[in-house]
């Protein structure tokens, strides 16, 4: 009789993958083998042992990638395989803190339950099709999505021509910023310095500037007043708007007034104007023309698939703004999905 090896296990496979949360849950599924499985798992291994000469306890050498490495009934699974299934899941959920020891006892424990659900025809049942079908959905939508992606990805050229065409948003100006709260009022329970106090301070600040002095002793022990210590660099649009609209109208060198009120006064002085290089933004640009060009394939997929949702059901769709999720195909599945709630008891 031919053995099946886990290549040729498909339906078995996408049972497991609707399991893979036990593979990087591993607080639960240790307390599952702790309980359920040590009677069968300490003769497995002495059997194994037996079968393979080796000494109990003994470090296992590397064996050849088509070497068997796990049986689980008429399951076998070479190290190739093994090592594959765990990249696969390690590249989806993240690094496992395991050893590979105990990956695989947890993982031939999870072989052993999804044999038996198939024995007991539980991969038949609606709730567990269910789960098995949006798993596939979500798999092959991954697929394609990381194969647009792929396309997806600009040339040099592009990032060249997309960084001509918006080179001044790759503006930076480095600010001081001096923000002085003033009590007009009057009043003794108000914050703030006279008005009067408020502008001979501004003044000596500004004329600190000129002449090279220390600004920032002017400014020492003053609860009513705060002055950026170092220059901070703030790309075009990192600003509030009238912020930015006042810091990138200015000369190198140049004071401006922001904001001026009965309560505060909001200054900026521009230490230094320069432009980010090709070089430096290359990485950024490429990811908003990659992102720009995979929302237009995706929307010319949505027109040719003839998506429709009824209004009446759903409510009126919300602005492309607030309800896109084009670029994270996880998002339907992941607010469909719900943990059991036995295994969050068990992990707890």
């Amino acid at each position: 009789m031919k053995v099946p090896r886990a290549t040729e296990l498909a339906g078995l496979f996408s049972y497991l993958l609707g399991l893979r949360a036990v593979f990087i849950r591993p607080r639960f599924f240790l307390g599952l083998v702790l309980t359920t499985c040590v009677a069968i798992a300490c003769p497995a291994q002495e059997d194994a042992g037996a079968a393979s000469g080796a000494t109990p306890g003994a470090t296992p050498g590397a064996p050849s990638k088509e070497k068997v490495v796990i049986k689980v009934g008429n399951l076998q699974l070479t190290q190739a395989e093994f090592e594959s299934v765990v990249s696969t899941l390690e590249a989806q959920q993240g690094p496992s803190n395991l050893s590979r020891r105990a990956i695989a006892e947890n993982y031939a424990s999870l072989l052993m339950l999804a044999q038996q659900a198939v024995a007991n025809h539980l991969d038949t049942s609606p709730e567990v099709s269910r789960q098995l079908a949006i798993d596939r959905n979500q798999i092959l939508s991954n697929a394609q999505f990381a194969s647009l992606k792929e396309q997806a990805k600009p040339t040099t050229e592009e990032i060249s021509r997309y960084f001509s065409a918006h080179a001044e948003e790759y503006d930076v100006v480095d600010l001081r910023r001096l923000f002085v709260w003033q009590n007009s009022s009057g009043a003794k329970d108000s914050k703030g310095m006279s008005p009067q106090d408020a502008q001979a301070l501004i003044t000596a600040v500004r004329q600190a500037f000129v002449n090279g002095g220390d600004a920032a002793k002017l400014v020492q022990g003053k609860a009513d007043v705060l002055l950026d210590a170092q220059p901070s660099p703030f790309q075009r649009g990192e600003l509030p708007p009238k912020m930015n609209e006042m810091a990138f109208s200015l000369a190198q060198g140049q004071w401006g007034v922001v904001e001026q009120t009965p309560d505060a006064l909001v200054l900026i002085y521009v230490v230094r104007r320069y432009r980010r290089d090709l070089k430096e933004v290359s990485p950024v640009i490429e990811k908003q023309v990659q992102n720009q060009k995979l929302r237009s394939a995706l929307d010319d997929l949505k027109k040719s698939a003839g998506i429709w949702l009824d209004d009446q059901y759903f409510g009126a769709a919300m602005p492309a703004s607030a309800a896109s999720n084009e670029l994270n195909p996880s998002a339907p599945t992941d607010s469909l999905r719900r943990e059991d709630k036995d295994r969050d008891e068990t992990q707890k």
